[in-house]
């Protein structure tokens, strides 16, 4: 791979843009997400905005823009998509200022091209969109908006008379984990630093009883972008990321981590709306003050949801994966609070890892 010395520009990307899903409905996606999570529908494209082969339904929260994409037609690489890794994240889009020099950038430095840079029109303005492959089936497209709100986007048009939406209390997205297949971590760490400009941030190498994993976060210099990125080794028995990678056949993201400021209430309002989360023994609460210090949180009542804590120089934070969003045990959720803390719980991962491994057995997958 090319090194970031012999290049003079690395391609220069703001922050997450949007995350697109592919799935076999989008309506009723889209309406799990908005009744479970509190996204609310904000715009649609498909066959009354003159979009032909694919139905389309942009999502909001805070920050937080997912576009819910099915197809029409039964022959596109839209439904061989979802037919082989089944409802699952396709693309995760990043802001730029500028797509040509982000695109021409990360070409020179051994990206993949899947869409050189064109403007999609509209009477508002237009976008200017790239896109290259990376692991797996999964893309980054690159988005630059010219006169448009960073919610609007071509071809789609308002939904008028919106549905009441909950309150998720969620903010931005925090990270993206990515499940790889073995030994490919080096080299997908390698792809985001030299040919994308990130950094590695941090690094864990996770064993259980059974199974394991080596992880590494890699980010932008601004840390707006993150993405955990692992790959199993081996073991006794099948890890949680093999688990990922056999049905979903291949590497992809395996979750998509939500900030809230609020965790708990958070928590109480999925649970409420039938949410499952990933359970946590008790015995995890014995001693945490000794081990995590003062917070301000009550224990008792984050034993109750199952809620984690974990410590950095820095601050804290609190985190809970839900169980798998579909039948499949592939893609979850992860729901996340930042009390100052950077990090990403490397003092909660064998906990989590080892609770996985507990919803594993359950499906006859450990």
């Amino acid at each position: 791979m090319t090194s970031p010395t012999s290049l003079d520009t690395t391609p220069q990307l703001d922050d997450f843009d949007y995350v697109e899903f592919y799935v076999g409905n989008a309506r009723q996606t889209a309406h799990f997400l908005r009744t479970a999570f509190g996204f609310k529908p904000i715009a649609y494209a498909g066959l009354e905005t003159g979009v032909r082969d694919r139905a389309s339904i942009l999502l909001q929260q805070g920050a937080i823009r997912l576009i819910i994409t099915e197809a029409l037609d039964p022959e596109s690489p839209i439904a061989d998509h979802v037919k082989l890794h089944g409802d699952s994240i396709k693309d995760i889009a990043f802001t730029v200022a500028n797509v040509h020099s982000a695109f021409e950038a990360a070409v020179k430095r051994g990206a993949r091209p899947i869409l050189e840079p064109v403007t999609i029109e509209s009477p508002q303005g237009s976008i200017i969109k790239a896109t290259i492959g990376t692991y797996g089936d999964t893309t980054h497209s690159l988005i630059q908006r010219v006169d448009l709100a960073d919610n609007a986007f071509p071809q789609f048009q308002p939904i008028e008379n919106p549905a009441h939406v909950i309150d998720g209390g969620f903010s931005v997205v925090d990270h993206v984990a990515i499940s790889l297949e073995p030994g490919r971590l080096a080299e997908w760490v390698d792809f985001y630093i030299n040919v994308l400009g990130f950094h590695q941030s941090h690094e864990e190498n996770i064993v259980t009883e059974y199974s394991g994993m080596n992880s590494r976060v890699v980010q932008n210099h601004a840390g707006t972008i993150k993405f955990p990125m692992q790959e199993p080794i081996q073991g006794k028995r099948r890890s949680q990321v093999e688990e990922f990678l056999t049905f979903h056949h291949g590497a992809g993201a395996q979750h998509l981590a939500i900030l809230t400021d609020d965790i708990i209430h958070s928590i109480q309002t999925l649970r409420a709306n039938g949410i499952e989360f990933v359970r946590t023994p008790a015995t995890y609460y014995e001693n945490l003050q000794e081990r995590v210090g003062l917070i301000d949180e009550d224990i008792a009542m984050l034993r109750d949801l199952h809620i984690l804590v974990d410590r950095d120089s820095s601050g804290y934070l609190l985190q809970i994966f839900t169980k798998p969003l579909q039948s499949r045990p592939t893609m979850f959720f992860e729901i996340i609070q930042r009390k100052n803390a950077i990090g990403f719980g490397s003092g909660n991962i064998k906990a989590l890892f080892a609770a996985v491994e507990r919803e594993q057995a359950l499906r006859g997958n450990l």
